[in-house]
């Protein structure tokens, strides 16, 4: 057994969920005191919202890895392996050293488990707290220069939510991990502005008015500076290139032309400046300069984004993207589209049982030839008779086809995409949640 698999199994014998979430800061606090703060060592960059954080706190590294900076970045959930939730200069951490991190945890984890087991009702750390104590840990060792920390749930009671960033991102909040979080937007967004600090600098992405209301009302409280999309920073123009797309971005201190990002879609050039504007904040730029421009075409330019609209195989185009909820799905086919002129498209759909799938049928509705239903190895998965009964409520019948297993599943879409039987020649997309696209990859990629 390797040492990955070593921890892995400790990991999942230990943590029958990763879901698991208590609402306070308890343990983590006491974890991190035990290990001296490891957090308090480095500056610190630390993102929010519904969608997008992963992708845009990999632009945030690629740029600040530009700028000469070493870099830390945590982010959730992964996609093939837990390793790629550390990441140290953009890269994972090894096995080896990844199993070296969890060795150094582990003992103060059963100190900090050994003192809350004697408080009534006291909870156990969690499988994301011991993962964000790791990557504490493994960044006051490299040692980094600033960490990009994505938060796993929410904000307030998040396990990252124990540092105090001075540059913060707010991308958009919508309706997602509901009633966790809440059942409304404005409630939702109070757990997101739980991150925001005395005197940062937000960098606050478009927001429905119920959610701004809420976020702005918590800087004004606190005293943080905002930066809002369409105001102080965001898109001038975007044109498609191959590969991805060309940028003119409006950053908090000029205008920053012929940028290339290898993404696609709309939602990636928004995202690309939340990201600029948050490496602008932290290094000083709006009130100090336009920082380097060649080091942010650069950085762009190295940005890469697994499982969001990445084509894996040609003939036909098979893509994955970790859409799995209704704006996100929105984001993903208006990307497709915009990026690719398919004849047809067919989708291989697997969901988890806890989001709004309805809703993501329905912004499929309108899009696709055909979906294959299937369904993965996740415990939240939803069945595959559930998902086929409501894909046929939403598609009808003739559209939505059936397969047991996801590998069968993407040869079923497969043979439609080429198939001359109405289908025409098109393209594949494997979505639903982050589960389905992380095991496409590893059914796909060599």
């Amino acid at each position: 057994m390797t040492p990955l698999q070593t921890v892995t199994q400790a990991l999942a014998g230990r943590f029958p969920s990763e879901q698991h979430m208590v609402p306070d800061l308890d343990r983590i606090r006491l974890l991190t005191d035990l290990m001296g703060d490891p957090q308090r060592a480095y500056a610190s960059v630390h993102l929010t919202g519904t969608n997008g954080k992963t992708t845009v706190a990999r632009m945030i590294d690629a740029l600040l890895s530009a700028f000469g900076l070493r870099t830390g970045r945590y982010t959730s959930p992964h996609l093939t392996s837990p390793t790629e939730r550390i990441c140290l200069d953009g890269t994972p951490l090894s096995d080896e050293r990844f199993a070296e991190v969890y060795a150094e945890v582990a003992p103060l984890v059963d100190l900090v488990d050994s003192r809350f087991r004697d408080i009534q009702g006291g909870q156990p750390v969690t499988f994301f707290e011991v993962l964000t104590a790791m990557a504490f840990a493994a960044f006051a060792d490299a040692p980094v220069d600033v960490a990009v920390l994505e938060v796993g749930l929410g904000g307030r009671w998040d396990a990252t939510n124990v540092v105090d960033a001075q540059t913060c991102v707010v991308l958009g909040v919508g309706l997602d991990h509901v009633p966790l979080l809440g059942t409304t937007v404005a409630e939702i967004a109070e757990e997101k502005a739980g991150i925001i600090t005395a005197g940062a600098t937000v960098v606050m992405a478009a927001q429905e008015v119920e959610a701004a209301k809420v976020l702005l009302a918590r800087c004004a409280e606190v005293g943080a500076t905002v930066a809002r999309e369409g105001l102080e920073w965001g898109v001038l123009e975007r044109r498609t290139a191959v590969g991805g797309q060309l940028l003119t971005l409006q950053g908090l201190a000029g205008v920053y032309d012929e940028l290339f990002l290898p993404l696609h879609g709309a939602h990636q050039a928004s995202n690309a400046a939340a990201a600029l504007a948050a490496v602008e904040a932290f290094l000083g730029g709006g009130t100090q300069g336009r920082i380097d421009i060649d080091a942010v075409r650069e950085g762009f330019a190295a940005v890469t984004s697994p499982g969001r609209l990445e084509v894996l195989r040609s003939g036909p185009t098979v893509l994955v993207d970790a859409a799995h909820n209704p704006p996100g799905m929105a984001a993903s086919i208006d990307g497709l589209t915009d990026a690719f002129a398919f004849t047809s498209l067919v989708v291989v759909l697997a969901c988890l049982g806890d989001k709004d799938v309805r809703g993501m049928l329905e912004v499929l509705e309108p899009a696709v030839s055909a979906v294959v239903v299937t369904t993965v190895s996740s415990p939240r998965a939803m069945s595959v008779d559930d998902l086929a009964a409501l894909a046929t409520e939403v598609l009808g019948e003739e559209r939505v086809h059936v397969e047991d297993r996801l590998d069968d599943a993407i040869d079923t879409a497969v043979r439609l995409a080429e198939d001359d039987r109405g289908y025409g020649s098109g393209g594949v997309l494997v979505t639903g949640s982050v589960v389905t696209a992380g095991e496409a990859r590893r059914l796909l990629v060599r």
